[in-house]
């Protein structure tokens, strides 16, 4: 039932009102205690390595050049500030983001459907299963998968994902053990991924690179914003992805809940099925009062996101585009399309050719490591914030099974898992890839303004973002409103 015109303002789409508590006291890190802190950013920033930055921005530099890294600059501080704005909302409810769009009206039952569906269409595709697979197949047959062996694969593909389901079953906090799993993988794969540049990346390539982040093309000796014959598709697609992407991003906000970040440390988190307790989750959220003392509280939190976000995933998702990038220009010639089944052994290929077998397998391993791990990413992502929106949204749901939110999800999971089984077969996983990243492109364009409305309306006067952040938001739309008209019409 709807509010009235007198009730709470985040009430009158049909959710209950925020409840008045204390914003918990902030960590105080220091020296090493700050990687203890920081979390939800290294699971996006796992993400965003294994799809712009280790697929979509090598297709794009292989063929065009270093000139498009500065629309990947320029997305990843777009999507660093949008990130922030995120967590903004989740510090001082408790609530994910979705649930904070959920409380505009015109309904919440609306929101929740239109954000549903938007996040399917991006992420309801298990590309990166089917990217790693061309990696799986280059290490057990040593050579690029080629049109006939779609049925192997298929299959790969297929053994890929459900071991990403069965992942999820066991621990005791989901969040958890993403953000492990992600240390591991930004770790190992940017370490790697600098030693191999550092071995075989010339000083030329490297100025090159720098250089694109202007726009300026070395080889033409010109500035080349978007380089002639383009793939407009690929690169909206491409902008999309550099950084996390669409619901990607949003879904940042439910991790940091997870995680205990500001007043998500109140509402709750959603244990895993084996290794995990029934844990009360909190269908709405808190709101703290103006005083010196919850502001101090206040600032501390925002120190914990500004090293979550600028330190660990703006820094982190700007190496992780130009590594890849470097050594896929080496070792690939330019102008060759790796938009086949075998796009993620395509530098491993390049690799075995001129520097042997072993190295060839050392980085098609890599690939496929990274690749699994950001399926795994994105399939949790896209179950957490659905099942979110339901718990929050509906009462029924939330008293199903005794109220355990974990049956919910599992449900959630098997449903998804079983579409993934047959989407996979619908198309080559990078075409896959692509319509997902430019969906999320639309999904950035729209929900930047939304989340404007958001934390410029809802949140009180005292923690609403400063102008700089207002602007921000609003170019961001602007920025990704163009790529997604040229990717489209480019059609």
């Amino acid at each position: 039932m709807h509010g009235t015109d007198d009730s709470p303002l985040e009430s009158r789409s049909g959710l209950d009102a925020w409840k008045p508590a204390e914003l918990p006291e902030p960590p105080q890190p220091k020296g090493l205690g700050w990687l203890k802190v920081v979390g939800p950013g290294v699971i996006v920033l796992g993400v965003s390595i294994g799809s712009g930055e280790f697929l979509l921005g090598p297709a794009a530099f292989v063929r065009s050049g270093f000139s498009l890294l500065w629309v990947c600059g320029v997305a990843i501080f777009f999507q660093t500030v949008f990130n922030t704005e995120l967590m903004r909302y989740t510090l001082a409810t408790g609530e994910p983001v979705f649930t904070g769009f959920m409380r505009t009206r015109p309904s919440s039952k609306l929101w929740a459907a239109v954000y549903s569906v938007l996040y399917f269409l991006q992420t309801g595709w298990p590309a990166h299963a089917g990217t790693a697979a061309g990696a799986l197949f280059f290490l057990f047959f040593r050579r690029l998968a080629g049109p006939g062996d779609s049925g192997s694969i298929y299959m790969i593909a297929v053994a890929a994902f459900l071991v990403c389901m069965a992942i999820l079953l066991v621990g005791r906090r989901i969040e958890r053990t993403l953000e492990l799993l992600n240390w591991v993988l930004v770790v190992c794969i940017l370490g790697g991924l600098a030693v191999l540049a550092v071995l075989y990346v010339s000083p030329s390539t490297m100025a090159s690179a720098a250089a694109g982040f202007a726009g300026y093309d070395t080889v033409s000796g010109s500035f080349q914003f978007i380089p002639q014959g383009s793939d407009l598709f690929l690169l909206g697609a491409l902008v999309a992805y550099s950084g996390a992407g669409g619901a990607i991003n949003i879904v940042l906000a439910n991790w940091a809940r997870d995680r205990g970040y500001g007043m998500g440390e109140r509402a709750g988190y959603i244990p895993a099925a084996v290794g995990g307790k029934k844990v009360h989750l909190a269908h709405t959220g808190f709101m703290f009062a103006d005083t010196p003392d919850e502001m101090r509280r206040w600032r501390g939190w925002w120190r914990i996101v500004a090293a979550d976000q600028w330190g660990v995933f703006g820094a982190g998702a700007l190496l992780g585009m130009v590594l890849p990038a470097l050594i896929y220009v080496t070792f690939v010639e330019r102008g060759t399309d790796i938009q086949g089944l075998g796009i993620s052994a395509a530098l491993a290929q390049s690799m075995m050719t001129r520097e042997g077998a072993l190295m060839g397998g050392a980085v098609a391993l890599l690939g496929a490591w990274i690749l699994f791990k950001t399926q795994l990413d994105i399939l949790e992502g896209m179950v957490r914030a659905i099942t979110d929106m339901l718990w929050t949204g509906s009462a029924r749901v939330r008293a199903w099974r005794g109220g355990d939110v974990r049956a919910v999800y599992y449900t959630v999971l098997g449903a998804i898992v079983l579409w993934g089984l047959f989407a996979l077969r619908l198309a080559q996983p990078i075409v896959l890839l692509k319509i997902g990243a430019n969906i999320a492109g639309f999904i950035l364009m729209v929900s930047s303004l939304h989340l404007l409305w958001l934390n410029t309306t809802l949140l009180p006067a005292h923690i609403r973002p400063p102008m700089w952040r207002r602007v921000a938001l609003v170019a961001m739309s602007a920025f990704y409103g163009v790529f997604v008209y040229l990717s489209f019409s480019s059609l």
